[in-house]
């Protein structure tokens, strides 16, 4: 091989590894993912389903941070502010140097994801809307779940093309971003300013640790925890800090050594995947199904959030695509079908992990009526996550599988 050949070679594998090493890692975390929401709905819906509430919403004996007396705050509040983090490296990752990293990658991966959160919204709002209480649920429809979408992926194996599974990575990673800016700007309560003032100062510290030559995990450790504890009291939501912490982590140019950025989220991710996401899976999605029947499931809150998330998605990402593709803006992902693709899109459908969040902050309070909101949202969510992973994985399943594996 001629050396400029394998120079080439060498580049292009060195940059899709933490593609297909993200892959790898979605897919199996998708799994666990799938077994911890059957078991949080076995617990609630079993003897001990009494306990199982226990130990999440009894006041704990004791907590530094009084503001968190419960460990499903502290699991909500704290360590998803981690998951978070890691979202913020991988996000900020693809901008600079992957598959975000030019504005021909954006174009199609943006518009899908836009699509795929504003058609699911409509469509809550368009059953559920002319109830008031009900209208701060529209964004719970308008989010992705990647680790139980690559998970189901990851059980179809090579039926789904290589940068097929790439595309919806990068879909996902946008809709993220969106998920993220309306956590920050729509569900923020009244804002505490001497708290944002800190936490604006002590991200000011962070960004300049990252352009100085002593920057390390440690100080942006530290710095953070100072981060996340203002923007805690700040009545921005605190998982913000964690995507802001983000940010300030330097990463270096492409083909260089592995950059802080890439060494923390390396560290941090199988945490999160393993640990932080699946706990925080079991602690939201256990729900009661005593006398859930037609009736319950038909609510105008379920019936939304289900028909957004099973229905909207592929209407709003499929349709993105496909006109994308048939004005020439971008082309859909090569040697896909469109059958596959439409596969993909009734996978992006499964809301899991983020629409749980959302729907907690949607409906806040400890009220029996915001209870009963959060349960009813949470029935849609299920329902919707699980009509997108089967129908998803049948249309995968069914459809021809690929003659030849696009290179990643």
């Amino acid at each position: 091989m001629a050396p400029r050949k394998r120079n080439l070679t060498n580049a292009l594998a060195i940059f899709a590894a933490p593609a297909r090493a993200l892959i790898a890692s979605d897919s199996k975390a998708g799994i666990l993912l799938i077994a911890v929401a059957a078991a949080a709905l076995i617990a609630a819906n079993s003897p001990i389903a009494s306990a199982y509430h226990g130990w999440f919403h009894d006041p704990l004996p004791w907590t530094p941070i009084p503001k968190l007396a419960t460990a499903h705050l502290w699991i909500n509040d704290g360590l998803m502010a981690l998951f978070f983090f890691v979202i913020g490296l991988e996000v900020k990752r693809e901008v600079v140097s992957g598959q975000l990293s030019t504005p021909e990658q954006r174009r199609l991966p943006m518009l899908a994801a836009a699509g795929g959160m504003v058609v699911p919204a409509a469509i809550f709002l368009a059953i559920a809307g002319g109830d008031p209480a009900l209208t701060r649920g529209w964004a719970i429809p308008a989010a992705t779940d990647i680790a139980f979408a690559m998970g189901v992926c990851g059980l179809l194996g090579h039926r789904v093309p290589a940068n097929l599974r790439l595309f919806l990575l990068t879909v996902a990673i946008v809709d993220d971003i969106g998920a993220v800016l309306i956590i920050a700007v729509v569900y923020t309560s009244a804002i505490k300013f001497t708290w944002l003032l800190a936490a604006m100062i002590v991200f000011a510290a962070m960004v300049a640790l990252g352009r100085s030559r002593h920057a390390a995990a440690w100080g942006f450790a530290l710095l953070g925890a100072v981060l996340w504890y203002c923007i805690l009291h700040s009545g921005v939501h605190a998982t913000i800090a964690g995507v802001a912490a983000a940010l300030a982590v330097p990463m270096g140019a492409p083909g260089e050594e592995p950059s802080l950025l890439e060494k923390m989220e390396h560290a941090l991710a199988p945490w999160t995947s393993y640990l932080v996401v699946p706990l925080f899976g079991f602690a939201n999605a256990g729900v009661s199904l005593a006398g859930l029947g037609a009736g319950s499931l038909l609510a105008p809150l379920p019936l939304g959030v289900a028909a957004g998330l099973a229905i909207g998605k592929q209407i709003g990402i499929f349709g993105c695509i496909a006109v994308a593709d048939r004005l020439g803006y971008a082309a859909r992902p090569a040697g896909a079908s469109w059958i596959q693709i439409w596969g993909i899109t009734a996978l992006c459908g499964i809301g899991f992990t983020m629409s749980l969040f959302i729907g907690e902050l949607a409906f806040p309070g400890v009220g029996t009526q915001a209870i009963a909101l959060r349960e009813q949202a949470k029935v849609g969510i299920l329902a919707g996550s699980f009509v997108s992973a089967v129908g998803g994985y049948m249309i995968l399943r069914l459809a021809a599988r690929p003659s030849a594996e696009a290179p990643v």
